[in-house]
C-alpha cells in the first residue's frame, strides 16, 4: 500500500539539505534543526488528519486563533489573539491572522467553499515555533509558522501566498485526499501552489497578466541570489545561489526528474502542472480566479482520485472547462493547449468529443467571466 503522507513543508527539503551541505555552522544547524522537526510534524500527520475529522468544530463563520509557541516545539502554545481581537503589534501574529482571514474570504467568496473543510473548520495558527525554524507546515490540524534563521530566511509569515498554499494542502485533505507521492503528490504540491498564487492575485486585484507568478516572494533575504522559491511562469528560474543551489523545477515532461528523495519529486516535478496552470489563465487572460481557478477547484474537488497522476489532472481539468464553461468553449481549449504545451496532452478521446449532456451550472459566488479572444502566441520564459 503506498504512503499518503499529506503534510510537507513549504520549503522543500532538497533546500535545506543543500543548505545543511553548503551553509556556515550556524546555517547547517539550522538546516539539520529544520528538517527533523518537520519530519516529526509529518510524522504526527496521520493521527492528527483523523483526530481533526472526527473533532473538527464546524463554527459556520470565519474562526481564526492564533498562538505563540514562544520557540518551543509544544502546540498549540499560549493564545495571543482569537477572532476579531486588535492587532498585537507582533508581526508574525497579525499576518499569520490576516493570512489565514485572506484565504478564508477567497475560498468562500470566490469558490463557495466554507473553510478548508467545507463546514466551517476553525483555522488555528501557532507562530514563533521552534527557534530559528525555516519552515511553515500545515500539519493536518494547523498551522505552524517558524521565524527563519534571520539570515538566508525571513518568516514564513511574511507571505501570504505560502499561507494560502499550506491551507490549501487541507482543502486537497478533505476532497481528492491526493497521495503524496510521486506524480500524485506533486500534483498535492501544485494544487497548494495555484491556490496560493490565485488568494496572492485576488488579495492584490491582479490579472494574470499583471501577476509575478512568484510562489515563496518575500522569504528570501537580500543575501539570496533569487526571486521566490518557486515560478509558475518559469520553472527552474527562481533562484540560482551559492549556497542554495539552482532552482531544479522543469517545465516539461521531457525534465521529469525520477527520484526517490523528495517523496519521488513532489516539489520539483510540481513545476510541469505548475506551468500548464500558468499557460492556462495567460491565455485565457482577465482575472486567473474567475476562470482556470475555478476550473482547478472544480478538477480537484469533482474528478480526481487519492492516485491522480497528470493526465489525470488534464483530463479532469479539461472536462470541468468543458462542464463550467461549455464544451468546445475557449477556456477548455486553453486546458488542452497549456497542457500539450508541457507535454501531457489531455487524452485524444476527451478532445474528439466532447458531450453537450456534460455541462453544468456550478453557483460560484463571484459568477463567470467575460473571456476575452484566444490568443495562440506562447508566452515567453522569463
Amino acid at each position: 500500500m503506498r504512503r499518503t503522507n499529506v503534510i510537507c513543508g513549504f520549503l522543500p527539503p532538497y533546500i535545506l539539505r543543500r543548505l545543511a551541505e553548503a551553509g556556515d555552522e550556524g546555517q547547517r544547524e539550522v538546516a539539520r534543526a529544520t528538517l527533523d522537526m518537520s519530519a516529526h510534524i509529518r510524522g504526527e500527520r496521520t493521527a492528527l488528519a483523523a483526530m481533526a475529522a472526527m473533532m473538527a468544530i464546524a463554527t459556520g463563520e470565519k474562526r481564526r486563533t492564533v498562538y505563540d509557541a514562544h520557540n518551543l516545539r509544544s502546540l498549540p502554545g499560549t493564545r495571543v489573539r482569537g477572532e476579531g481581537d486588535p492587532r498585537r503589534g507582533d508581526a508574525a501574529v497579525d499576518e499569520a491572522y490576516d493570512g489565514s482571514g485572506r484565504t478564508f474570504d477567497f475560498f468562500e467568496k470566490v469558490l463557495g467553499r466554507n473553510s478548508v473543510d467545507g463546514r466551517g473548520l476553525r483555522l488555528d495558527s501557532t507562530v514563533h515555533f521552534g527557534v530559528r525554524f525555516a519552515n511553515a507546515q500545515w500539519n493536518g490540524r494547523q498551522m505552524i509558522y517558524g521565524d527563519g534563521d534571520g539570515q538566508l530566511f525571513n518568516r514564513f509569515t511574511k507571505s501570504l501566498d505560502v499561507i494560502a498554499h499550506e491551507l490549501s494542502h487541507g482543502v486537497t485533505q478533505y476532497t481528492a485526499n491526493l497521495e503524496y507521492l510521486d506524480q500524485s503528490g506533486a500534483l498535492n504540491e501544485h494544487f497548494s501552489d495555484v491556490f496560493g498564487i490565485l488568494v496572492k492575485q485576488y488579495s492584490l486585484k491582479q490579472s494574470a497578466k499583471k501577476s509575478d507568478w512568484l510562489i515563496g516572494a518575500e522569504l528570501l533575504s537580500k543575501r539570496v541570489r533569487g526571486v521566490a522559491v518557486r515560478s509558475m511562469k518559469a520553472p527552474g528560474s527562481a533562484y540560482d545561489d551559492p549556497i542554495l543551489g539552482r532552482d531544479p523545477q522543469p517545465a516539461h515532461m521531457k525534465d521529469f526528474l525520477h527520484t526517490d528523495e523528495d517523496n519521488g519529486g513532489v516539489h520539483t516535478n510540481s513545476g510541469i502542472p505548475n506551468h500548464a496552470f500558468y499557460r492556462a489563465a495567460t491565455l485565457i487572460g482577465g482575472n486567473a480566479w474567475d476562470t482556470a481557478g475555478k476550473v482547478w477547484y472544480h478538477a480537484l474537488t469533482r474528478h480526481l482520485r487519492a492516485d491522480a497522476q497528470f493526465r489525470d489532472c488534464a483530463d479532469a481539468t479539461y472536462e470541468s472547462a468543458g462542464a463550467l464553461f461549455g464544451p468546445r468553449s475557449e477556456p477548455q481549449a486553453a486546458v488542452a493547449e497549456a497542457w500539450s504545451a508541457v507535454g501531457v496532452p489531455v487524452s485524444p478521446g476527451l478532445r474528439e468529443d466532447v458531450p453537450r449532456a456534460m455541462t453544468a451550472t456550478i453557483d460560484f459566488p463571484s459568477g463567470g467571466a467575460e473571456l476575452p479572444f484566444l490568443s495562440t502566441d506562447e508566452p515567453r520564459r522569463a
